[in-house]
Protein backbone atom coordinates (compact mmCIF):
# COMPACT_ATOMS: atom_id res chain seq x y z
CA UNK A 1 0.00 0.00 0.00
CA UNK A 2 2.80 2.42 0.90
CA UNK A 3 4.64 1.70 -2.34
CA UNK A 4 1.56 2.45 -4.42
CA UNK A 5 0.75 5.55 -2.43
CA UNK A 6 4.28 6.94 -2.67
CA UNK A 7 5.35 5.97 -6.19
CA UNK A 8 2.11 5.44 -8.15
CA UNK A 9 -0.54 7.66 -6.52
CA UNK A 10 -2.38 8.24 -9.81
CA UNK A 11 -2.44 4.64 -11.04
CA UNK A 12 -6.07 3.85 -10.24
CA UNK A 13 -6.03 0.29 -11.65
CA UNK A 14 -3.12 -0.75 -9.41
CA UNK A 15 -4.86 0.64 -6.33
CA UNK A 16 -8.08 -1.20 -7.24
CA UNK A 17 -6.15 -4.43 -7.77
CA UNK A 18 -4.41 -4.05 -4.41
CA UNK A 19 -7.74 -3.44 -2.66
CA UNK A 20 -9.20 -6.51 -4.35
CA UNK A 21 -6.28 -8.69 -3.23
CA UNK A 22 -6.55 -7.43 0.35
CA UNK A 23 -10.29 -8.14 0.40
CA UNK A 24 -9.83 -11.67 -1.02
CA UNK A 25 -7.15 -12.40 1.57
CA UNK A 26 -9.41 -11.23 4.41
CA UNK A 27 -12.26 -13.41 3.13
CA UNK A 28 -9.96 -16.43 2.90
CA UNK A 29 -8.67 -15.88 6.44
CA UNK A 30 -12.25 -15.54 7.66
CA UNK A 31 -13.26 -18.80 5.93
CA UNK A 32 -10.19 -20.55 7.38
CA UNK A 33 -11.20 -19.48 10.88
CA UNK A 34 -14.74 -20.75 10.27
CA UNK A 35 -13.34 -24.12 9.14
CA UNK A 36 -11.12 -24.36 12.24
CA UNK A 37 -7.91 -23.93 10.26
CA UNK A 38 -8.75 -26.49 7.58
CA UNK A 39 -8.18 -25.24 4.07
CA UNK A 40 -10.96 -27.41 2.63
CA UNK A 41 -14.09 -28.44 4.53
CA UNK A 42 -14.70 -32.16 4.91
CA UNK A 43 -17.45 -33.59 2.72
CA UNK A 44 -18.50 -36.31 5.13
CA UNK A 45 -17.49 -36.98 8.72
CA UNK A 46 -14.85 -39.68 9.22
CA UNK A 47 -17.30 -41.96 11.04
CA UNK A 48 -19.67 -42.03 8.06
CA UNK A 49 -16.82 -42.75 5.64
CA UNK A 50 -15.49 -45.61 7.78
CA UNK A 51 -18.96 -47.13 8.12
CA UNK A 52 -19.52 -46.78 4.37
CA UNK A 53 -16.23 -48.53 3.61
CA UNK A 54 -17.06 -51.40 6.00
CA UNK A 55 -20.54 -51.83 4.51
CA UNK A 56 -19.26 -51.72 0.93
CA UNK A 57 -21.11 -48.54 0.03
CA UNK A 58 -17.82 -46.68 -0.45
CA UNK A 59 -14.54 -47.95 -1.84
CA UNK A 60 -11.15 -46.96 -0.48
CA UNK A 61 -8.24 -46.38 -2.80
CA UNK A 62 -5.25 -44.27 -3.68
CA UNK A 63 -5.43 -41.48 -6.25
CA UNK A 64 -2.39 -41.36 -8.53
CA UNK A 65 -1.94 -38.28 -10.70
CA UNK A 66 0.50 -37.87 -13.60
CA UNK A 67 2.72 -34.98 -12.49
CA UNK A 68 3.38 -33.94 -16.10
CA UNK A 69 -0.26 -34.03 -17.23
CA UNK A 70 -2.12 -33.60 -13.96
CA UNK A 71 -5.29 -32.17 -15.50
CA UNK A 72 -5.54 -34.99 -18.04
CA UNK A 73 -4.22 -38.20 -16.49
CA UNK A 74 -5.01 -39.83 -13.17
CA UNK A 75 -6.20 -43.19 -11.89
CA UNK A 76 -7.41 -44.74 -8.66
CA UNK A 77 -5.84 -47.92 -7.30
CA UNK A 78 -8.52 -49.62 -5.24
CA UNK A 79 -7.54 -51.47 -2.10
CA UNK A 80 -8.52 -55.11 -1.85
CA UNK A 81 -9.00 -55.69 -5.57
CA UNK A 82 -5.83 -57.66 -6.29
CA UNK A 83 -3.87 -54.67 -7.51
CA UNK A 84 -6.12 -53.97 -10.49
CA UNK A 85 -6.37 -50.33 -11.47
CA UNK A 86 -9.67 -48.61 -12.06
CA UNK A 87 -9.71 -45.47 -14.20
Amino acid sequence: QNYLDNFWPDLKAAHELFDSIVQARRERESESQENHGKEYPEHLPLEILEAGIKSGRYLQGTLNVNKHRAQLEAFVRLQGFGGKDTG
